[in-house]
């Protein structure tokens, strides 16, 4: 097997790879985020997942490297990590009883070969009407500051939701496993 590649620092999708109980390393790609002229959502974080992988070839010629990337839109307008309380306040009054999509791109790219599978998950969630009361509890006990959408659906956030569609949860934390666990059998990697 060759050795696994995480192209990323999120302390969320090494939480979420850990569970495949999988050697691996962690690392940080540089990659410039930033939208190309008329790029689509969708088109955005498919060629970041592959750009995050690929940033990483050089220094792991023998791996297979997992990137990543995802995009949230709400009343298709980009919604980004808030950073702060009061960016956290005005997302979640803004998602109060809407629906927030999450596109979450996945690259597994065998540095050796040089072949890559790239897939997409989609996933949404539909917010309950929320009061700013409900508002200022919940991001007093999460602080989901570092989280596009301002809430975890893997903590006290799932007290603000009403529904979730999807194939594959995970996907809304970053990482998509069961397409990953997909693509890893492409590559001879079999779980369990």
């Amino acid at each position: 097997m060759l050795p696994l590649i995480l192209a990323s620092s999120s302390r969320y999708r090494k939480s979420l790879l850990e569970r495949l109980h999988l050697p691996f390393e962690s690392a940080a790609p540089d990659v410039d985020e930033t939208p190309l002229q008329n790029e689509q959502p969708e088109q955005l974080t498919r060629r970041l997942a592959l750009a995050k992988a690929q940033a990483l070839q050089a220094r792991y010629p023998a791996h297979l490297i997992i990137g990543s990337d995802q995009v949230v839109l709400l009343d298709n307008e980009l919604v980004s990590k808030p950073g702060t309380h009061a960016e956290a306040r005005e997302q979640l009054t803004r998602s109060s009883g809407k629906t927030l999509t999450f596109s979450t791109a996945l690259c597994l790219l065998n540095s050796a070969s040089g072949k890559h599978q790239v897939a997409m998950e989609p996933y949404s969630v539909t917010f309950r009407e929320l009061n700013t009361d409900q508002i200022e509890r919940y991001l007093l006990q999460d602080k989901p500051y570092d989280c596009a959408g301002s809430f975890k659906s893997e903590g006290f956030g799932i007290s603000l939701i009403e529904r979730m569609h999807g194939d594959d949860p995970n996907s809304l934390i970053g990482l998509p496993l069961i397409r990953l666990c997909q693509m890893l059998a492409q590559e001879g990697i079999y779980l369990p």
